[in-house]
């Protein structure tokens, strides 16, 4: 409850519109397991054994191990499966997809046999370092909460919407003694107005109430059911330029420069019905585009002559993202009217469309995104050449992301106070083998381990001038890689396989409701005071989330 009351606190001092929030943030922030099909099959623990392309983006000083040129090329077929339990309802969604992983070339100039300086290797490498591509859907009943007075109340969408107008329409009285005209088609470009709650009011799914100012109730006549689906597609791009260095045989260094290409695109539709047979359906379409670079320092060492024992550190700068998020939104309601003449009850149908409310566009808001520092630990050791084992351990705290405004606009604190109160810092183990029980061919296994990034009770709370209308959001859980690999290799030619099992847990929620204790939803005292609120919080719907992938690389060592 703190760490609540320190956001919505944080509301009061929002500038500009808002639009991204930490759940985009985050999912931004954090990478896949991919790579080359030996690096996937290994697990991804070759941060410290180097020699393979893929440690670019880990550890920079493994492509100092090379001692030849080398040339690659990855391709996959990936397959996404949600299983989601709400209230018994359970639903699965999948999405199955061919792609290109890896692409990338290191060449090896030797300098010399008794200068200190023995090898100075450059390499570049493209990689898919993130997938978003998604399906997920639920629905059941919401349910009812207990206000202040002991009145139970349908617990609805509707509400956060009327709650976001109330407590704008209090902000601007305050602040300006004038009043929103949520009936106005430029509302949806006034920076001090939410379209969540605009878009409810002209969908007729509240009421306006009071004098000055106005607040307002959500007509929401019975228990709601809800149905919810979701589909995420696009990806990050990857591209490292690299140089290293071999000193000795036994001091590897290596610098890394990362330049990252976002395309990432969701359309939500949330639908809730009535047992009067009202209700609406409010779509939502947002993606995200941008570019962002960061550069990764790492050293490997062989402190021992005469053992292949050998200790890796790396660290990777925050990316600093500088990002365009684009959204629209699309509500139809069904409203039952009654005819002033007759008294007759008709249904009526009505349409509220942002992108012709703006004219014929969606709306764009630049803001720039700074993810967290990462530090790399490994350890890798090999015993001939029949073994070879990795282990390593990373660190991200993720509760350091910054939001930040363009051009020099200062903090976004909204955001960057979310962050710093929902998410965690998130540790990350990985280990694996390569064994070659004769001497072209190979087995691989591995294993990560990845620590939660959200906090149990963060939520979703969307600012009061907020332009999102997509108020779904999934706290997950720890997570989990299984890999197997097997790999051939020729005089110069080489081909790997790999498999890799992904799952993960999710407590998700279609929106979060904020009520009122006062029993007449009194919402005309100073918004700032959240002492009278009660913060309700749904039965999360539990999802499975599994992602399997098999990767085939080709690859030539000349």
């Amino acid at each position: 409850m703190k760490k609540t009351t320190i956001i919505l606190l944080a509301t009061c001092m929002t500038m500009g519109m808002n639009a991204q929030s930490i759940y985009d943030a985050a999912n931004i922030a954090r990478k896949d397991l991919n790579g080359t099909a030996r690096f996937v099959g290994m697990g991804g623990a070759m941060s410290a054994l180097g020699g393979d392309i893929s440690t670019i983006g880990t550890n920079p000083a493994g492509i100092g191990i090379y001692r030849s040129n080398d040339a690659m090329l990855t391709f996959g077929y990936f397959g996404t499966n949600t299983e989601s339990n709400y209230g018994g309802n359970v639903f699965g969604a999948s999405k199955n997809r061919w792609s290109f992983d890896n692409a990338g070339f290191v060449l090896s100039s030797k300098v010399g046999n008794v200068t200190a300086l023995r090898y100075v290797n450059f390499a570049f490498n493209y990689h898919k370092s993130k997938s978003f591509y998604k399906n997920m859907s639920m629905e059941g009943l919401m349910g009812m909460a207990q206000m202040g007075d002991g009145t139970l109340v349908p617990v609805s969408q509707a509400r956060y919407m009327a709650q976001q107008a109330s407590n704008a329409q209090a902000y601007l009285y305050r602040d300006t003694g004038e009043q929103f005209n949520f009936d106005a088609p430029a509302i949806y470009d006034d920076p001090d107005a939410g379209w969540l709650g605009a878009i409810g009011y002209q969908g007729w799914l509240m009421d306006e109430y009071g004098g000055s100012p106005y607040y307002y109730l959500p007509i929401v006549p019975s228990e709601a059911y809800g149905y919810f689906y979701s589909r995420e597609r696009g990806g990050i791009d990857q591209y490292d330029f690299n140089v290293a260095f071999n000193v000795n045989d036994r001091f590897y260094f290596g610098m890394t420069l990362g330049v990252y290409d976002v395309d990432y695109s969701k359309y939500s539709l949330w639908d809730e019905s009535y047992d009067t047979n009202e209700g609406y359906s409010l779509e939502s379409f947002n993606s995200i585009h941008g570019a962002g670079i960061d550069l990764k320092l790492g050293t490997i060492i062989r402190p021992f002559a005469e053992s292949s024992f050998r200790i890796g550190f790396s660290l990777h700068t925050p990316i600093f993202y500088s990002l365009t998020y684009t959204t629209g939104a699309l509500l139809t309601s069904n409203v039952l009217m009654t005819n002033n003449d007759t008294q007759e009850e008709y249904m009526d149908r009505i349409t509220v469309d942002t992108y012709n409310k703006l004219g014929g566009r969606d709306m764009d808001r630049d803001f720039n995104l700074q993810t967290p520092w990462l530090v790399n630990a490994s350890l890798g050791y090999t015993i001939g050449s029949n073994l070879a084992l990795g282990a390593e351990y990373e660190y991200e705290d993720y509760s350091t992301m910054k939001f930040k405004y363009p051009d020099g606009g200062g903090e976004m604190w909204h955001e960057t106070g979310q962050a710093r109160a929902y998410l965690k810092g998130v540790h990350t183990v990985r280990v694996g083998a390569e064994f070659r029980p004769v001497s072209p061919f190979a087995i691989r296994a591995g294993y990560n381990y990845s620590t939660a990034t959200y906090d149990d009770l963060a939520i979703k709370y969307l600012p009061d001038n907020s332009i999102n209308t997509d108020t779904d959001y999934a706290n997950d859980k720890e997570m989990h890689n299984i890999t197997l690999g097997i790999g051939y290799r020729w005089s110069s030619f080489y081909a790997d396989l790999s498999y890799q099992l992904q799952t993960y847990k999710s407590d998700f929620y279609p929106f979060f409701n904020e009520f009122s204790n006062d029993a007449e939803f009194d919402y005309t005292v100073d918004p700032a005071d959240y002492g009278n609120s009660t913060l309700v919080t749904l039965q999360p719907t539990k999802v499975t989330n599994k992602r399997s992938q098999v990767l085939l690389t080709l690859g030539f060592r000349f």
